[in-house]
Order: C-alpha cells, then sequence, then structure tokens
C-alpha cells in the first residue's frame, strides 16, 4: 500500500482493553442485541423490526420531522393519509434495516445468498473484462447494510465509508467489512480510492446524499434543485473505469432481490450535471417502486442558498454550489 494512502488503522492490540472503559458499555450492550437478533429465525427479526420502527415513529424525534418533509416534497400528489401511510411504512423499513444489520455482521455467505436474487451478474463481468476497474453507484436505501454485503458476495469489492466517531464502533465495522470485503476505503482517500480502479477493481458506494464541498452542483431531485456531488463523473475520466448501477429491493419472507445495471453508455458526458441527473433518474425510478425503502430520514435538500426554501427550518444557509466542474 503507497504510504499517502489515507486508510483507517485498527487499533494497537493494547489499546483494545481502553473499549472496555464505562464510555462504552452502550456500544457492547447494543452489539450484543445486535448478535442475538441475528441468531432469531428471519420472522422474529421481522417482528422485532417492525416494533423497532413503530416505537422510532412515536417518539419526539428530529427524523420524523424530516422524513415528513422529504415525503410532502417528493410526493406532493399524494393526500395527507396516504402520506401518513407511507411514513408509517418507511419507519417499519427502518426498522427491519437495523435488524438486517444483524446479518449484514455474522449471517453466513451461504444464509445471505440463498435469500437473494441476482440480476444483472453478467454485466459486472463484462465491466471488469474490460480491465479499468468498475465504479458501482447506489443509493441510501434502508437495505444498504444488507445489500452492500450481497454485493460483496459477488465481486471482491472496496467500500467507501465514512468513519464514525465512536471508536469501538469504528473498529468493529472495519474489522467487520475486512471479513466481507477486499478494502474499506474512508470516503476521503481518493488516491487509495483511484488505486483500487487502477488495479482493475470493484469500487461501491452511494453519492445520493447532500453535498456541498468542492465540486458540488444543484441538480434536480424529484424536481427540487438538491446539492449534489459530481464525484462520479470526475473518477470515470480519470480512471476510465466503467459506472454501473446498483438498486435493491427488500421482497417478502426475508428475501431479497439485487439489480445490476449494464455500463452506462457515454459516461461520463462532457456535463458532470447532466450525468448526475442521469444518476437521479435512475434512482428516481426505483424509489417510485418501493417508496417506503428509501431512507427519508436524511436532510436532502438541506443548505441550499438564501433564495431556496430552508425546508428543514434550523439548516445553516450556504452559498449555492457552482458550475459542475
Amino acid at each position: 500500500m503507497r504510504p499517502h494512502a489515507r486508510v483507517a488503522r485498527r487499533p494497537a492490540p493494547e489499546s483494545l482493553w481502553s473499549f472496555w472503559a464505562p464510555r462504552y458499555w452502550h456500544t457492547w450492550a447494543g452489539l450484543g442485541v445486535m448478535w442475538l437478533i441475528n441468531r432469531c429465525p428471519t420472522r422474529l427479526q421481522r417482528l422485532c423490526g417492525e416494533t423497532l420502527g413503530r416505537i422510532a415513529l412515536s417518539l419526539p424525534l428530529s427524523y420524523v420531522r424530516i422524513a415528513k418533509c422529504n415525503l410532502a416534497l417528493c410526493f406532493p400528489e399524494l393526500s395527507s393519509s396516504d402520506r401518513a401511510h407511507l411514513l408509517r411504512r418507511h419507519f417499519t423499513s427502518i426498522g427491519i434495516g437495523v435488524c438486517e444489520t444483524a446479518n449484514t455482521w455474522w449471517a453466513s455467505d451461504a444464509r445471505i445468498a440463498a435469500r437473494t436474487e441476482v440480476i444483472g451478474r453478467e454485466h459486472l463481468a463484462e465491466a471488469l473484462a474490460a480491465g479499468r476497474g468498475v465504479i458501482i453507484v447506489g443509493a441510501h436505501f434502508t437495505t444498504i447494510e444488507i445489500a452492500t454485503r450481497i454485493l460483496g458476495g459477488l465481486v471482491p469489492l472496496n467500500v467507501l465509508y465514512r468513519p464514525t466517531k465512536n471508536k469501538l464502533l469504528a473498529w468493529f465495522l472495519l474489522n467487520n467489512t475486512a471479513r466481507h470485503a477486499r478494502r474499506a476505503i474512508p470516503y476521503d482517500a481518493i488516491r487509495t480510492l483511484m488505486s483500487a480502479l487502477r488495479a482493475n477493481e470493484a469500487v461501491w458506494y452511494a453519492p445520493d446524499q447532500s453535498y456541498r464541498n468542492k465540486g458540488a452542483a444543484l441538480v434536480p431531485f424529484f424536481g427540487i434543485p438538491a446539492a449534489s456531488t459530481t464525484a462520479t463523473s470526475r473518477l470515470a475520466r480519470l480512471s476510465g473505469a466503467k459506472v454501473l448501477t446498483y438498486l435493491p429491493e427488500r421482497l417478502p419472507c426475508g428475501r431479497y432481490r439485487v439489480t445490476l445495471s449494464a455500463p452506462l453508455e457515454d459516461f461520463p458526458s462532457a456535463d458532470p450535471a447532466a450525468d448526475v441527473a442521469r444518476f437521479h433518474a435512475v434512482i428516481e425510478a426505483h424509489i417510485r417502486r418501493v417508496p417506503e425503502q428509501y431512507l427519508w430520514i436524511h436532510r436532502r435538500f438541506k443548505g441550499l442558498a438564501t433564495d431556496y426554501p430552508n425546508y428543514y427550518g434550523r439548516d445553516r444557509r450556504m452559498r449555492a454550489p457552482g458550475p459542475a466542474a
């Protein structure tokens, strides 16, 4: 590995003792509960998830307010009662997703594969055969954890991630990812990411959340301007990698369907913002199929300039993103 590669380091053995400090006891308790959930039958896991979702929806959480706002913005054609029903289904889906995370961490590859239908596996093989690496882009669905694990069972996978501030949880997640993926790459370790692509490896990430740093552009999402990253276009242009989309769907009875697209043609184009709009159109179509499974608790339309509405009521105002690089 190159000396300048900014990757997360595992704690030294002596520092692991610090994880038994009282400030980490609640994290250990949570991990213990998740381990027990993984041992439960699928039907009981789903019941636990549904109950957890209903409890979360009943609490005075900011996430509930944010989800309500997003659903009103993105589905204005729905009646208030229909949106309330969708909100309940969404929080149920979030609860189920939390329980699925336990399977992501501890279930065997055979158990995961037995529950999964994969569409487009041949597209991934075709893209890798080109020899320039593959960028697999997805979105933040409530199935994101299990979907990443499924993808890691199809190809040695590099996963972009944002490190958590909880050092115990960060250590656990890093080691868990190492068991099921080729490598976990911090979101800002661009050189490491490019090295993976040049080695003809697959890199997965989800670029659908609010982004207001260099390289951002305002691109409509459900018809509403949203600060979005144009990084996928830049990475594809620099590396020559093929770009595929990857979309998951939770099916009844604890099963999943994941779909890999064919390599996107004429990508990247001369207009990075148009490339983002193209990606948005793909995920919007999928969201409309399973609207409760998208992660509506993220403030997707936050931090816009003062000439745009302050949708969530508590955001700092930002300068509007400039033209796409």
